[in-house]
């Protein structure tokens, strides 16, 4: 599977802008329930990850979406890192071992049941789960990707009425209660950011 290398740096590129953007925001979530580095930790990786966007986008795809998992567990700090690096490392697998398959969806299944097990955690945690969890069920209905990021951040808002459930939110018990997640807020920033480029960029 070679996928065009424009719009693998165009994804690079969109996903850095998108959390360059909102580091700031995203650091004033985790200062709540968190260590308050999340935007700052997230900002380290995506511009690691776009410094080799030359030659991340001269590999096949699926090396390309796994070297920049394994990029993310090296640059980015706390459990995000981990975190996102598997679900990229996983996607990449797994579409190399289906590349005859159009269908996404179980590839997607696959790499999140593989955060799920990397971090303990499950949906309703309190977690970046709780949106890829959602966005999965939305693309395996074949739902527009404008429904897929409005998922996204539907769901990203609704961690707010959880309580943690893992890491140093847990910590706070019923007081994490009433406040977003911030690795689901990224989660779905991402997700939109990624949405709408392939939107306007490839066919549907």
């Amino acid at each position: 599977m070679q996928a065009e290398p424009v719009l693998v740096a165009g994804l690079i590129e969109v996903c850095r802008a998108t959390i360059a953007e909102n580091a700031d925001h995203l650091c004033a979530l985790d200062r709540v329930i968190g260590d308050g580095d999340h935007g700052t930790n997230m900002r380290r990786g995506c511009e690691a990850v776009s410094a080799e966007g030359e030659s991340l986008s001269s590999l096949p795809f699926p090396d390309a979406v796994e070297k920049i998992g394994l990029m993310l567990v090296m640059n980015v700090g706390g459990a995000a890192g981990p975190l996102y690096g598997t679900l990229l490392m996983e996607i990449g697998r797994e579409l190399r071992k289906n590349e005859e398959k159009a269908d996404f969806s179980p590839v997607l299944k696959q790499a999140i049941d593989a955060v799920a097990r990397r971090g303990r955690s499950h949906a309703g945690d309190k977690t970046l789960l709780d949106v890829l969890y959602p966005v999965h069920e939305a693309l395996a209905k074949q739902s527009p990707l404008s429904d897929v990021a409005r998922k996204a951040e539907r769901s990203a808002d609704r961690t707010a009425a959880m309580k943690a459930m893992r890491g140093r939110a847990a910590f706070l018990g019923e007081r994490s209660i009433g406040h977003v997640d911030p690795g689901a807020s990224s989660c779905a920033l991402l997700t939109t950011a990624i949405c709408r480029y392939l939107g306007e960029h490839r066919p549907q």
